[in-house]
């Protein structure tokens, strides 16, 4: 089988304008190319599963596209948009929010504050009836989350798996259009992943969450846990060092050389 390669990575969006677009993408650290010349598009409802071995460049590309890094060269589009140079809180503020693998939340503050932040955000603050309701809206989120119980809790007493729901949390409630996933399944237990895999279908369908209305969002969801990630994806972008090897079907990538030789080596397929 012969699997679209780089420069074929948007086959399989949805026809029309991308919402995503991202051209000729890349980003060095000294001598380190760690993102080499990357396009892919992602559709305006489409749900995108970036996976490959360690180090193959997957957090690189999160970061450049919230604007943590900034590209060397290359072009980062949001519904026609360039968003090369723009700051992180002007791009969650058109409509892409994300998680990271480190956590990084308000440590003495409820978890529940470390929700309504994000819900103080222009985007978040011009969505009519949560103007005044903020606290409302951060339960919402919680309870998406499955950690609304522990809504008073401070952050610093959440295992690891905890504070993986609640950047979530806090991502979903700034109502994106794009949400971009990193590892979030990562320290979680099979029970507790189950509930996040049903959770994240509910949220691309679209539809109501307590009172937090979700009309559908796209979302670019990266982890190890292939077992869970190719359950929810339409197509899947396989990276490895720095380039994208292969694209399509979650039922195409599994079974392509190329792919099983980067998770394997050539020894292991011999």
């Amino acid at each position: 089988m012969t699997v679209p390669r780089q420069q074929q990575a948007g086959a399989g969006a949805e026809t029309g304008s991308p919402l995503l677009e991202v051209t000729g993408l890349t980003k060095r650290f000294g001598g380190l190319v760690a993102v080499n010349s990357v396009s892919f598009s992602v559709g305006r409802s489409e749900v995108v599963g970036l996976i490959g071995p360690n180090g193959a460049g997957k957090s690189t590309i999160v970061k450049l596209i919230m604007g943590i890094l900034r590209p060397d060269k290359g072009s980062i589009r949001f519904r026609g948009r360039e968003l090369r140079g723009m700051a992180p809180w002007n791009i969650v503020n058109l409509g892409v929010a994300g998680t990271f693998q480190n956590t990084r939340p308000f440590r003495r503050l409820p978890i529940i504050a470390n929700v309504m932040v994000p819900c103080l955000a222009p985007r978040a603050r011009r969505r009519g009836e949560w103007v005044k309701r903020i606290e409302v809206k951060a339960r919402d989120a919680l309870e998406f989350a499955g950690i609304s119980d522990l809504a008073l809790e401070p952050a610093y007493q959440l295992s690891h798996g905890e504070l993986k729901r609640l950047e979530i949390a806090r991502a979903v409630a700034t109502e994106p259009q794009l949400l971009i996933l990193d590892e979030p399944f990562g320290g979680l237990n099979p029970s507790e992943s189950d509930l996040l895999a049903k959770s994240i279908r509910r949220l691309h369908r679209g539809g109501r969450f307590g009172r937090l209305h979700s009309e559908g969002m796209a979302m670019i969801i990266i982890d190890h846990k292939l077992s869970y990630l190719l359950r929810i994806v339409d197509r899947v972008l396989v990276m490895n060092f720095g380039q994208i090897i292969a694209s399509g079907t979650p039922d195409e990538v599994v079974l392509d050389s190329d792919v099983i030789e980067a998770y394997l080596g050539k020894e292991e397929m011999a």
